[in-house]
């Protein structure tokens, strides 16, 4: 269980600086107001050795013949032998012979014999069938017959699980259980964050069809599936009693799939592709070879299982150095969401270092890391759903922008010839049938201005007209390039006197424009034609009747709108009389 141990570790990237740390700080002022109601013991231990029996050591003990340790700090008991180890906790006065409540946290994997004046309790994360449960801990009600100065011995069991060290605490009854509730809800709390963060993700997943979320919210669960065995938050209260003996496995495959989650989300959440493509092999190794140690576990051969276990704690430290290094050099290339992993990936590895010495031996008064991964998975899957949201974010941006790029001129900005035909034609389809003008305008002597003054001449003038267009036509109407120098409008809900009025003050615009053909005071016009909407009208038909119109008005001598002949124009009065061509400026 060497990888779960060390997942603990790694579960505890969850952190920021400053925002987990008021969570830490919460989580130790809970407990550390709680140990000042807790009893004083002294402690000591030896390892279990054949003919051992209760009384034998509890002599032992009184002749100072075991190994003394302070039990409100985390100390190491090695019960990977083959019987064990004994640890004796004595009372100091004053005594309390009311109920009271022996505690063992952070909860071992393996289990703990408790020896009492008449009966023998095995404590058991997966014992559920215990008078009393201690959420995130393991709970020993002390007998009543008992008294509040005896030894209380204990017995850890051979396991095969890593060896973790562990503080004991005497508490009175109503003391434990108002402890025993605000962790509850303090778990809980963190838990259900970490669950509505997946949830989240699951549904932008489907909704977006982008699998970076499917990653994460994978990632997700595998750490609360991991402080939830770690915890015992599984077993109590949730009573999920069907992993009962499954925990050692269950949590090694938790380890190995978040590892490999975790590497295919970062890879896709800080685009190594784009931003360290020489990394993305090696991280994909990584995912690949955790997801191979999964059925190497569960395949209960004895060799596949213990490969596994030597395996578990490389593949761990060397993913996550590996992820740590990926995220630096994509953060450093310009990858924004490498920053929103960086958050909580670089606490990853001081924790890490930190448990490990821990478990060796070193800074046994930081009792709090067990609960400071699990504030530290909700944060940290709050952080990375912002980076999400961000991503999100920037990539419907992005995909605005290419869709302006598609749908407009690049010069001009004004749609293009595809997206206003698609457009037209979508308000023609819509609504009740209504007066709808076309007009399709051609600048005179463009060429001209090319070929004398050259082209980026023309590309501003260009410019300079569209932008002129633009200012005199409502929001709502739409303006388009058609193509070279002809431009098209679309004027919905819109009367032939209105269509003419419009058209006579582009003309009168343009012509404003003062922008000069050659050395001569000869000077930039534009014709117009127009089409109103009848029966039967598509876009095509419509256009095809405003172009005529409009050479029309080429005819007649430029400068001027003109509007379709009145036997194609709609039946009106004013339609009759509006047919006549316009001349504004003077014609070139």
């Amino acid at each position: 269980m060497k990888g779960l141990r060390s997942v603990q570790a790694a579960g505890r990237r969850w952190r920021s600086r400053p925002g987990l740390a008021s969570l830490v700080l919460w989580a130790c002022l809970l407990w550390a107001g709680a140990a000042h109601a807790a009893a004083l013991l002294n402690g000591g231990w030896r390892d279990a050795r054949a003919g051992d029996t209760p009384q034998i050591v509890l002599n032992e003990y009184k002749a100072g013949m075991l190994q003394s340790f302070n039990p409100a700090l985390l100390e190491r008991f090695p019960h990977d032998n083959a019987r064990g180890s004994w640890v004796v906790l004595a009372p100091e006065p004053p005594w309390d012979n009311g109920p009271r409540v022996l505690t063992i946290y952070p909860p071992p994997l393996g289990r703990v014999g408790v020896f009492g004046p008449d009966r023998t309790q095995t404590l058991a994360l997966d014992d559920f069938s215990a008078p009393i449960h201690g959420h995130g801990r393991l709970a020993w009600q002390v007998p009543a017959a008992q008294a509040g100065s005896a030894p209380i011995l204990l017995q850890f069991e051979p396991s095969r699980t890593m060896s973790a060290p562990v503080r004991f605490r005497l508490q009175s009854l109503s003391d434990y259980l108002h402890q025993d509730a605000q962790w509850l809800v303090f778990a809980s709390a963190c838990f259900a964050v970490m669950l509505a963060m997946v949830l989240m993700a699951l549904c932008f997943a489907l909704m977006l069809r982008d699998v970076t979320f499917a990653w994460y919210a994978g990632y997700i669960v595998c750490y609360m599936l991991i402080q939830g065995i770690q915890t015992g938050f599984l077993s109590h209260p949730l009573e999920w009693q069907w992993l009962a003996g499954m925990a050692t496995m269950a949590g090694t495959a938790a380890v190995a799939l978040s590892v490999a989650f975790a590497s295919l989300f970062m890879m896709r959440f800080c685009e190594l592709r784009r931003h360290a493509p020489l990394l993305q092999v090696p991280v994909m190794a990584v995912a690949v070879g955790m997801i191979l140690l999964v059925p190497m576990r569960c395949s209960h051969v004895p060799l596949l299982v213990e490969v596994t276990q030597i395996l578990i704690n490389p593949f761990l430290m060397i993913g996550a150095v590996l992820l740590l290094f990926a995220a630096i050099a994509a953060a450093a290339r310009g990858s924004r969401q490498a920053w929103f992993f960086l958050a909580g990936w670089t606490p990853l590895l001081i924790l890490t270092a930190v448990t490990s010495a821990q478990v060796n031996g070193a800074l046994p008064e930081l009792d709090w890391l067990n609960d400071a991964s699990l504030a530290g998975g909700a944060f940290e899957a709050v952080v990375l759903s912002l980076g999400l949201a961000d991503r999100a974010l920037s990539l419907r941006q992005d995909r605005d922008r290419v869709r302006r790029l598609a749908d407009h001129d690049a010069l001009t900005t004004v749609l293009n010839r595809r997206a206003w035909n698609a457009l037209a034609g979508t308000v023609l389809a819509s609504g009740p049938p209504r007066p709808i003008a076309v007009l399709f305008l051609d600048l005179d002597h463009f060429k001209l201005l090319n070929d004398r003054q050259g082209h980026h001449s023309g590309d501003r003038a260009l410019v300079a007209v569209a932008q002129a267009l633009t200012a005199e036509l409502r929001p709502a109407d739409l303006l388009g390039r058609y193509g070279g120098e002809e431009f098209v409008a679309l004027l919905d809900d819109t009367l032939p006197e209105q269509a003419m009025h419009v058209a006579t003050r582009l003309c009168r615009r343009v012509h404003r424009l003062d922008i000069p053909l050659d050395d001569h005071p000869t000077l930039l016009t534009i014709s117009i034609g127009i089409a109103m909407r009848r029966d039967g009208d598509d876009v095509e038909s419509l256009l095809e009747r405003a172009d005529k119109a409009m050479y029309s008005a080429k005819l007649n001598g430029r400068n001027q709108v003109c509007m379709e002949p009145v036997s194609a124009s709609p039946t009106s009065p004013s339609a009759h009389r509006l047919h006549i061509v316009e001349k504004r400026g003077g014609s070139h």
